[in-house]
């Protein structure tokens, strides 16, 4: 063309290669990102750009209603119409750890229960042999399960899933509306189940709402040619966990984000619980958090079971999305406070963010099913 580009260290950051020299040579052809232009010295400031491979998904759930405010399927809808968000069942990683900590609550455990984080291992009926290890290879002994869900350590979790039954665990996660396939086993407990973000962000819901989760919906309300309303979305709330185990957890949850693998987001300055996850060889990433009204997850990995690299952890790929997106959401709105008690005042259906939120409208309640619901094909 008629201008030239030099590519620097700085150009190529990114990269993470210590030189263009690593990565590029004479001939290739490279997509790159114009920063400026000089007409006259026939120059350009460009940094390397890319069309990645890595695919992503976000999803947004206003906590009182189930209202979808916000989704994102895939890095190009032109590329690949197929909505991550909705469709795309991922192993879950630590985000499954709070069903089991949920759990552990309504059977009888406290937040300051004590675990054992040390070496154990498991025999199954077919004399297989399964030790479950710490992401950081370490073990910090006797520990409480606070401490334990805060730091999001394996062991420990895997220990308290045994001593409920890790049946009580399944249970606990069909309660929260994880429809995937799901094995009675004790991988279970640290993640070894897939949902799809939008099953994630609907089940974190729960925290926030003291135990109550509004069933999702996209379209709030059908309106004619001449803007009579047709039909209108009425939602429907039930009662997943008891509002002191709700209230427990959600503590618990709050407590990841100040002193524990999401302490990142503490940057944004307000009340957020959530969970950071990550799976084996790291080839799934997330994060799942809330705010008193909205509850967001990202989930970033390979279509195909890939690795993001070596330590591409949920704290580290989605959690900085999670927090880009959020301080734009969050951005001049008042700073709300996580309810405490009886979640009725949950049920005032308002955005939380608008100014003047929307009256009550009447909810249809359910209880949840006696039975969980029949697994996914």
């Amino acid at each position: 063309g008629k201008y030239t580009a030099a590519l620097g260290a700085k150009e190529i950051v990114w990269t993470k290669a210590k030189s263009p020299a690593a990565i590029l040579k004479a001939g290739d052809l490279v997509k790159l990102q114009i920063v400026s232009l000089d007409a006259n010295g026939k120059t350009t400031s460009a940094l390397l750009d890319q069309t990645p491979q890595v695919q992503g998904a976000l999803i947004t759930i206003q906590n009182s209603t189930g209202e979808i405010k916000a989704m994102v399927g895939g890095y190009d809808f032109e590329a690949s119409e197929f909505n991550r968000a909705t469709q795309a069942l991922r192993q879950a990683g630590s985000t499954f750890k709070p069903f089991v900590y949920s759990a552990a609550l309504e059977n009888g455990m406290s937040p300051d229960s004590p675990v054992d984080d040390t070496p154990v291992s498991f025999t199954d009926a077919l004399g297989r042999v399964w030790s479950p290890a710490n992401y950081d290879g370490k073990f910090k002994g006797p520990i409480t399960i606070r401490e334990a869900l805060t730091e999001s350590r394996n062991v420990p979790t895997v220990k308290v899933a045994s001593s409920i039954g890790i049946k009580n665990v399944v249970i606990m996660a069909r309660r929260f509306g994880l429809t995937g396939p799901m094995e009675a086993y004790l991988p279970l407990a640290i993640g070894a189940c897939e949902a799809t973000p939008l099953e994630m962000t609907s089940a974190f819901t729960v925290f926030p709402m003291l135990g109550q989760q509004a069933k999702p919906y996209f379209i709030r309300r059908v309106e004619d040619y001449d803007r009579v309303k047709q039909e209108e979305t009425v939602p429907k709330i039930r009662k997943v966990l008891e509002p002191e185990i709700a209230e427990q957890m959600l503590e618990m949850l709050q407590n990841v984000v100040q002193n524990g693998t999401a302490t990142a987001a503490r940057s944004l300055g307000r009340p957020i619980g959530g969970k950071t996850g990550t799976t084996n060889d790291f080839t799934d990433a997330w994060f799942v958090g809330f705010t008193p009204s909205l509850t967001t997850a990202v989930w970033v990995g390979f279509d195909t079971k890939k690795s993001l690299g070596d330590k591409e952890a949920g704290a580290r790929v989605a959690l900085p999305i999670w927090i880009q997106y959020m301080r734009e959401v969050l951005k001049d709105k008042p700073v709300e406070k996580f309810a405490t008690g009886e979640p009725s005042d949950q049920l005032t259906l308002g955005d939380g963010h608008e100014a003047n939120p929307a009256p009550r409208r009447k909810l249809f309640v359910e209880d949840i099913p006696a039975a969980p619901p029949a697994k996914r094909p």
